[in-house]
């Protein structure tokens, strides 16, 4: 089966694209909805955090301590990427596990991750889809659904890789700069996944 993988820079749209896959009956697994999922449902994870960050990393009633952890991984790039090590070979597993309970007939998947690049997840998927938008319009998008300042967006757009970093690993570009039709582009490339042939 042909698995595809999304993503984009926060603001860019790449979530709004997925589910016009999904009205064309293709199955899109969100990896960052599972990371927070698997955050407390995953036993390895779950171990692995406590022995990184501590036993105050979780509740006792098995909930996350988001305060404890945001606050170590914040501003320090190198547990940023401790916790990393630990979150996305879980959320691989996780894709695996969905990926092998999907009906026989499903011509391929989409696998949308905001660190899709970043995570080095992209080696395992067939295709790979950037979807950009200009800066402008992407702090505008975050602030008003996120209800947050400029500056807020920009740190979190600071944790990504720019566009630019990202052009070459990509093998298709969605520019999603709302002058253009984002069906009928997701349409074109669905056409072309489905002439795939793997």
């Amino acid at each position: 089966m042909l698995k595809v993988g999304i993503t984009g820079g926060i603001g860019s749209g790449k979530t709004m694209i997925c589910r016009i896959f999904e009205t064309l009956g293709i199955p899109v697994f969100y990896a960052d909805t599972v990371a927070k999922s698997i955050m407390v449902n995953d036993d390895t994870l779950i171990s692995g955090v406590k022995g990184a960050f501590g036993e105050i990393s979780y509740f006792e009633d098995g909930s996350l301590n988001n305060k404890h952890i945001a606050s170590i991984v914040f501003n320090d790039n190198e547990q940023l990427n401790r916790l990393n090590a630990l979150v996305h070979p879980a959320v691989f597993r996780a894709f695996d596990a969905w990926s092998a309970n999907l009906p026989q007939n499903v011509p391929y998947t989409l696998k949308e991750a905001a660190l899709l690049f970043e995570s080095g997840s992209y080696k395992m998927c067939d295709k790979n889809i950037l979807v950009v938008a200009p800066q402008e319009v992407r702090l505008k998008r975050v602030m008003e659904r996120d209800h947050v300042t400029a500056a807020q967006v920009q740190a979190r757009m600071n944790k990504q890789f720019s566009d630019q970093q990202k052009l070459g690993m990509a093998d298709y570009i969605i520019n999603n700069n709302e002058s253009v039709s984002l069906i009928t582009h997701v349409i074109d490339l669905h056409q072309q996944f489905l002439n795939l042939k793997f």
